[in-house]
């Protein structure tokens, strides 16, 4: 009977977990979240003005090479795939207000993270491959009469912008994102669970 009433004791000197407070635990969402779709929506509006530019030297310059035409196809082809992958993620986010209905806030959030995670993952990639390929062709004729000394240094930034978004700003930007978001699903389930 001692060593049961010592059980009890521990046990009930346990800590409680903390219990969340719903208006604080959604204010937070809602600030996390207004701070991923801000830098969505200027995600898109970036990605709108460099497609515009594409665009009208695409269709409005006259080039000899149809390898030209190819690469600036490429991107814009690219880039208007990008940018309805962003503005159907800025969707996502924008679709429900948190204190209606957390529980299908919280789904929302879980999909947004798992088209994020495509994202990052694999479209990254293969994104920076094409716009790469696209900027080579298009490089061919607009370089053609261009010193070797200009053409170097050239392809050399251009190589080291892409190196640096790869290798240091993807993994920064999206780990940064990612942390975030992994915040706010774990403080809307923490709060659901409080609920069942």
């Amino acid at each position: 009977m001692k060593d049961f009433d010592h059980l009890m004791s521990v046990w009930q000197d346990q800590p409680k977990r903390d219990q969340l407070s719903v208006e604080e635990v959604l204010k937070q969402v809602k600030k996390g979240v207004r701070g991923i779709k801000s830098q969505l929506y200027w995600g898109i509006v970036a990605m709108l003005a460099v497609l515009a530019l594409t665009f009208v030297i695409l269709f409005f310059f006259a080039f000899q090479s149809w390898l030209t035409y190819a690469g600036l196809f490429i991107m814009l082809s690219t880039m208007i795939l990008y940018a309805f992958m962003i503005v159907r993620n800025y969707r996502i986010l924008d679709r429900r207000d948190s204190t209606i209905n957390p529980v299908e806030y919280l789904d929302d959030l879980k999909q947004y993270q798992r088209n994020r995670t495509k994202i990052t993952g694999w479209f990254f990639y293969l994104y920076l491959l094409l716009i790469s390929l696209g900027l080579s062709l298009y490089f061919i004729e607009i370089l053609q009469n261009a010193s070797t000394l200009y053409k170097v240094a050239i392809y050399t930034i251009t190589v080291g912008w892409f190196l640096f978004l790869t290798f240091y700003y993807k993994k920064r930007i999206f780990r940064n994102e990612e942390e975030k978001l992994n915040l706010m699903i774990e403080r809307l389930e923490r709060l659901q669970g409080q609920f069942e």
